[in-house]
């Protein structure tokens, strides 16, 4: 046989090999990384030249001695090999005579609990380290509970160092059983335990002689022969656009990647959110035209005819359609430094599809110690909760349980563009299912147009005595003298009745003004001039606010005073109190303002009266036909 052949039939071989996916987990200084560098080097997984580079960095970073450090193979970053610690996810490839594998190696350390998300989210089995000497800790807890909502459902229980408890069978025993216990209500399809010592390769890649007492397999006889395929093996087709490629006239693709199920030519399929029917015409992979295509493959679909489909939709099997909702509930896990709010938006984006999205309610916030549920107004980092989250418009889902794919999600701050949470979707919510958008024949811009005016919403924004409630009084008794329909929302007028509920609380100012915003939208829609005064010192929220209405409707006015003329004129003498420590959470004082980055409107007031300023105003709405 020819060298070609021999590639040819290597390859073929190659591909006929089951994948598993899996992640190494637990606290830090578990071992997770030198078990990982030991099982490749154990499986003959590395060249020459990295063994070379493993022995020389052994003698510059090692912290075992003489012997070779197996954790420099995964911590590659520089910070990561001056520490001693994981920081990033470190992914690698190997294979052995009866599976390929990608392995991730997940941080350890809390504060890079998000890293460790990122690793379990494409993992079918979780390898748990606990270090023989100490037990489970309450990362052993997190990551744990983690893997479970992320839908792993193996689990070895690497009992680690076993070497350091002089391969006590007890001490092996008491953390099983002590492991069981916590994980019974986790869903786990399999816990399998085992003694390892990844320094020495104890149970790793072979039988250890130290341990006659252990009669179960060794870590990678494990994973060599774990059946994972029957996880996900009758779950219905699922394909996501990712983008449709027209080269020419005569040619529509959708291309994306099989998320669930398989299709072939001739197969029939619904548009999820339309729920408009086709058929399969060609199916076109990397290397030319395919018969069948299954789950992980990426291919271009042309489908019969021209039915409207695009990124963010989904091809789906007849009679399995996903859910179509804007409203449901899901586990979170927030990654963010500052504390959940609720009712502030974000940037919903699941596999293909993306939406603005607000959490509407925390329903509980998950113990991570005993799992209990616990009432909570907010999550802090590395908190994980249950939620109902409420999307713009609707998406097309599987509940997470049925799809990791289709039905997982992470929310982005719209401002600095970091991810702040994963989510994962529990079930629709029923009220989403019975509220539907009652089609009307008055239009905005009929009821506008009747007034002779353009409808839009003119917010004013700047600290506490300001002058921003005196130049918006001002603007609109200009405006009414005009002839114009207007109505001034103003901050502290709403708090007597709409708002009379709020406190100041970050969490009560961010729903102050999305009910301001609500209110504000509603009477643009009736074809009014609205003009809302409030301090709202947070830009997401102005954003937000933009956001509910069309282009050119929302008009954000920053009368810039400096903070020390504010205190000056302190009218209601906020800031005095303020000081004296007797109110809380005052803008200015002890909490922020997020001062306009680009106002369709800065009115710089020093120097300059009220009037003057209510002009300014005035003539940029007639400039731009306003009014």
């Amino acid at each position: 046989m020819d060298m070609h052949a021999q590639l040819d039939t290597f390859f073929a071989a190659q591909e006929k090999k089951s994948l598993l996916r899996f992640l190494t987990c637990g606290s830090v200084d578990d071992g997770k990384s030198t078990l990982i560098g030991r099982l490749l080097y154990d499986t003959q997984m590395l060249f020459e030249d990295q063994v070379a580079a493993l022995e020389s960095d052994s003698r510059k970073h090692g912290a075992s001695g003489h012997d070779l450090d197996f954790t420099l193979l995964m911590d590659g970053l520089e910070a990561e090999r001056e520490q001693g610690i994981t920081i990033d996810v470190a992914y690698r490839f190997f294979t052995t005579t009866k599976r390929k594998f990608i392995v991730a190696d997940s941080p350890g350390h809390e504060q890079f609990t998000r890293n460790m998300v990122t690793g379990a989210s494409t993992a079918q089995l979780a390898i748990v380290l606990v270090d023989a000497r100490r037990g489970l800790l309450p990362q052993t807890h997190r990551h744990s509970l983690i893997a479970s909502l992320l839908g792993i459902r193996h689990v070895v229980l690497a009992v680690n160092k076993i070497d350091l408890v002089d391969y006590s069978e007890r001490i092996f025993s008491g953390i099983a059983a002590d492991y069981r216990s916590l994980a019974k209500e986790l869903g786990f399809a399999t816990i399998t335990p085992i003694p390892t010592s990844a320094r020495y390769g104890d149970n790793v890649a072979k039988r250890s002689r130290h341990m006659e007492w252990y009669s179960g397999p060794a870590l990678l006889q494990h994973l060599e022969t774990i059946d994972v395929v029957k996880d996900t093996e009758d779950q219905p087709f699922r394909f996501a656009i990712q983008y449709v490629n027209r080269p020419s006239a005569d040619f529509r693709g959708l291309a994306g990647t099989v998320s669930s199920g398989s299709i072939c030519e001739g197969s029939s399929v619904v548009v999820a959110k339309s729920g408009r029917p086709s058929r399969i015409k060609r199916i076109i992979g990397p290397r030319g035209e395919l018969v069948c295509a299954q789950e992980g493959q990426s291919v271009t679909l042309l489908l019969d005819d021209d039915v409207e489909a695009s990124r963010g939709n989904m091809l789906v099997a007849p009679g399995t359609p996903p859910h179509l909702a804007d409203q449901f509930a899901a586990n979170l896990v927030w990654f963010s430094e500052q504390p959940l709010l609720l009712g502030r938006s974000f940037l919903l984006r699941t596999e293909t599809d993306e939406s603005p999205a607000t959490i509407t309610d925390l329903k509980y916030r998950i113990n991570i110690n005993n799992f209990a549920q616990e009432a909570a107004k907010s999550l802090a980092i590395n908190e994980v909760g249950v939620v109902n989250v409420s999307t713009q418009t609707p998406i097309a889902f599987d509940t997470f349980q049925d799809n990791r794919a289709t039905g997982s999600f992470i929310l982005i701050n719209r401002i600095t563009n970091a991810t702040v949470a994963a989510g994962m979707i529990q079930h629709p919510l029923r009220r989403a299912e019975n509220i539907h958008w009652q089609e009307l024949h008055v239009t905005k811009a009929s009821r506008a147009r009747l007034k002779a005016q353009r409808a839009a919403v003119l917010w004013f924004t700047g600290l506490s005595g300001s002058g921003k409630s005196t130049i918006a009084n001002l603007v609109e008794k200009k405006l009414n003298a005009e002839g114009r329909h207007t109505y001034l929302l103003d901050g502290d007028n709403v708090r007597h009745g709409l708002n009379r509920d709020l406190g100041f609380t970050d969490q009560d100012r961010v729903e102050n003004i999305r009910r301001l915003a609500e209110v504000a939208k509603l009477m643009a829609d009736a074809g009014l001039l609205v003009l809302v005064s409030a301090i709202s010192p947070f830009e997401a929220e102005r954003r937000t606010a933009r956001e509910l209405l069309g282009d050119g409707e929302f008009v954000e006015i920053f009368v810039d005073t400096p903070f020390e003329e504010c205190v000056r004129r302190d009218p209601k003498g906020l800031y005095a109190k303020a000081f004296r420590g007797e109110i809380k959470n005052f803008t200015g004082v002890d909490s922020p303002y997020e001062v306009p980055g680009a106002p369709d409107i800065h009115l710089k007031s020093e120097g300059r009266g009220a009037s003057d300023l209510a002009i300014d105003v005035e003539d940029w709405l007639r400039e731009r036909c306003y009014c």
